[in-house]
C-alpha cells in the first residue's frame, strides 16, 4: 500500500494522524531533504564553478553563487578543434555502438526466454559464469589484436558488444511481459519465429529497449580508456579521451605553474558540463519507460 492509498483509507475511515505520525513525517522529510542536498549541491557547485573566476574557486570563495562570472572556460574549450572532433567521434560511437548493442542484446534476451531454445540449460550457466569470472585485460587485448582491432577505431563501437547482465534483464522482461496467449494466437495464424519477434514482441518491448538504450549509450559516451589501451589514433579519440589529455597537458606546464593550475581547474568544471549535458538531454526522452523497464526487467 502506497502513501496515496493509505491517505485515502484514512480519509474514508476518518482516521486522524497522531502526534507520532507527524513526528515520523517530519523526520522522513528532513532525511529526504538532506539526501537531496547531498545529491544536488555537488552538481550545482560544478555549474557555478564553471562560470566563476578560477582564482575564486581555488580560494574557496565560491559556495552559493558565481564569483566574477566568466565564460572563458567554455570559450577556451570550444575554440579547440580537437574538442569538436571528439564530440563528433563520441556521437558517432554512441549512436552506432548503441544500435549494435541493441541488435545483439534484445534478440539474445528473447531467445533465452524461450524454454524450447536448444541447449538453453547449457548456455545460461555459461553466460552466468562470465558475469563473475573474466579472462582479464591482457587476453582481451590479445583477442582483439588477433581480430585486427588494435589501433582500429572500430574497437570503440564493437568492443563489449553485449552485456550479460542486460541480456538477463531482457530475458526476465520477455518472460513476464509477453503473454503466452498472444504468441499462441500468432502461431495459429501461421506466424513464424521471425515474424512473431518483429511484429509482436518488439512492439511490446519499448520500455526495456529504452532502458537498454540508456545503459549502453551512457557506457559509450563515458568510454575513454579503450582509446588509450588500444592506441587508437588521436584523430579518432572520443570526447572523454580528448578532455583527459587536455587536462593532463594543461596541468603539466611548468613555466607558469600558477596560471596553468587555475586554467586546469576551470577546464575541469567546464569539461564536466559539456560532457554531461547530452546525457541529461537524452534521459527525459525515455524517462517514462525507464522505471517500468527496470522494475519489470529486473531479476526475480
Amino acid at each position: 500500500m502506497d502513501a496515496k492509498e493509505l491517505k485515502t483509507l484514512k480519509k474514508k475511515n476518518k482516521i486522524k494522524d497522531s502526534k507520532t505520525d507527524y513526528v515520523y513525517y517530519a523526520i522522513c522529510a528532513f532525511i529526504l531533504f538532506l539526501l537531496a542536498v547531498i545529491i544536488i549541491y555537488p552538481l550545482y557547485y560544478i555549474v557555478i564553478a564553471s562560470v566563476s573566476d578560477p582564482s575564486a574557486v581555488v580560494n574557496g570563495e565560491v559556495w552559493l553563487y558565481p564569483i566574477k562570472m566568466t565564460f572563458s572556460g567554455y570559450a577556451n574549450l570550444f575554440d579547440r578543434p580537437d574538442v569538436w572532433r571528439g564530440y563528433f567521434n563520441t556521437l558517432l560511437y554512441t549512436v552506432v555502438g548503441t544500435v549494435f548493442n541493441i541488435v545483439l542484446t534484445i534478440p539474445a534476451g528473447w531467445a533465452l526466454s524461450r524454454d524450447y531454445l536448444p541447449f538453453r540449460k547449457i548456455i545460461i550457466p555459461l553466460l552466468i559464469i562470465t558475469m563473475f569470472f573474466g579472462g582479464g585485460l591482457v587476453p582481451y587485448i590479445a583477442v582483439c589484436t588477433a581480430l585486427g582491432l588494435y589501433e582500429n577505431p572500430l574497437i570503440l563501437i564493437i568492443g563489449g558488444g553485449v552485456s550479460v547482465y542486460n541480456v538477463f534483464m531482457c530475458k526476465s522482461f520477455f518472460q513476464t511481459n509477453v503473454p503466452k496467449e498472444v504468441l499462441e494466437a500468432a502461431q495459429i495464424d501461421g506466424a513464424g519465429e521471425i515474424r512473431t519477434f518483429f511484429d509482436i514482441v518488439l512492439p511490446l518491448a519499448k520500455s526495456i529497449i529504452s532502458v537498454m538504450i540508456l545503459f549502453y549509450a551512457v557506457g559509450h559516451w563515458n568510454n575513454y580508456i579503450d582509446a588509450l589501451i588500444f592506441q587508437v589514433d588521436t584523430e579518432a579519440w572520443p570526447l572523454q579521451t580528448v578532455l583527459k589529455a587536455l587536462l593532463e597537458t594543461t596541468a603539466g606546464e611548468g613555466e607558469v605553474a600558477a596560471e596553468q593550475f587555475l586554467i586546469s581547474k576551470q577546464v575541469q568544471f567546464t569539461s564536466i558540463i559539456i560532457a554531461t549535458v547530452p546525457i541529461l538531454v537524452l534521459y527525459p526522452m525515455i524517462e517514462k519507460h525507464f522505471g517500468q523497464g527496470v522494475l519489470v526487467g529486473s531479476f526475480k
